[in-house]
């Protein structure tokens, strides 16, 4: 069946794409002048990345290969950039955890353990998404695993985002129970929105059994574990050591 395959897949990465925007949208553009340097680069880098990955399909599959592999080439650097921003905005997770401690009226149900648990995660997710890109590079003269070890990407790194998103709903509307809300329920309610949105794209590509597939749905679980990883001291004295300003 080859590329035709994956003749409408850029149309089905809209999806992610509107559900990733959807989530950042008041985060970032909320606040949007008072945003670091940082936060700015690793929003346009990853943006573009979601559009890297609805025009790279299109290109693949109507008649544009050799614009499709030169934007390949691209791609790679851009997908650095995603990784190697993520990991310089971790530092404003320490910071946070410092600010939620001096601050406690101001963060209510945040505290400490949340940014330290999502540090946490977001190590093994930017982890994973440099070995899917890296697998994409090997497998590259393979459409099916090519293409499918880079869709995989987008599930990878769509939990800050859209959890942020889902998490800010839940917590407008619950504001009246301030502080006693349960800012985990949200997260996991993402978690499901992300795996099933992965397996429904798996079991039409017929991906189900594929290593990208079980990849993003084991590092997806991964983020289940979020709370307690948070409140482990020795993951707290691992992420301070580690992570410096």
């Amino acid at each position: 069946m080859g590329l035709n395959r994956y003749k409408s897949l850029y149309l089905w990465m809209f999806i992610p794409m509107i559900f990733m925007q959807l989530g950042i949208f008041r985060d970032y553009w909320g606040d949007f002048t008072d945003n670091a340097w940082s936060v700015h680069i690793h929003y346009i880098t990853g943006t573009i990345w979601y559009i890297f990955l609805i025009i790279q399909p299109y290109f693949a599959t109507h008649g544009q290969l050799p614009r499709h592999r030169t934007n390949g080439i691209i791609g790679m650097f851009l997908a650095g950039g995603v990784a190697l921003t993520a990991l310089s905005m971790m530092h404003r997770d320490i910071v946070t955890t410092e600010r939620s401690l001096t601050n406690p009226e101001q963060f209510g149900p945040f505290q400490p353990w949340f940014f330290f648990g999502v540090a946490a995660v977001e190590i093994v997710m930017i982890t994973a998404f440099g070995l899917a890109v890296i697998n994409s590079i090997i497998h590259r003269k393979e459409t099916e695993n090519h293409a499918w070890w880079l869709i995989s990407t987008v599930f990878l790194i769509m939990m800050p985002a859209l959890g942020r998103g889902i998490q800010n709903v839940y917590v407008g509307l619950n504001i009246d129970s301030w502080p006693d809300i349960d800012i985990m329920l949200p997260i996991y309610f993402t978690q499901f929105l992300i795996i099933s949105m992965l397996l429904l794209g798996a079991w039409k590509y017929e991906k189900l059994k594929h290593p990208a597939t079980f990849l993003a749905v084991g590092v997806n679980l991964f983020v289940l574990l979020l709370e307690p990883l948070g409140r482990s001291e020795s993951v707290q004295e691992f992420l301070k050591m580690i992570i410096k300003g």
